[in-house]
């Protein structure tokens, strides 16, 4: 039983250390809202310019601002 809990856990460990390189060697990542089109419909059926990606299209991934984040607390915290 320890074996599956440790294989499970290594796994899990894979995946988050391969997620984090991905974060870091390519930090842009399609807007979620809009699906990387840079538009959106509105409820009444109109077009506009997303305003989560302000119409580009892509955003900052979420590890890559995990890792700007740990980033700065160390740098400021070392000086």
């Amino acid at each position: 039983m320890t074996t599956v809990a440790l294989l499970a856990n290594l796994a899990a460990l894979g995946y988050a250390l391969c997620y984090l390189a991905v974060c870091f060697t390519s930090p842009w990542g399609r807007c979620r809202r809009c699906h990387g089109r840079r538009s959106h419909r509105t409820a009444i059926g109109t077009r506009r310019d997303c305003r989560r990606c302000d119409g580009t299209g892509i955003r900052v991934r979420y590890g890559r601002r995990l890792i700007d984040y740990i980033r700065t607390e160390y740098r400021a915290g070392h000086q």
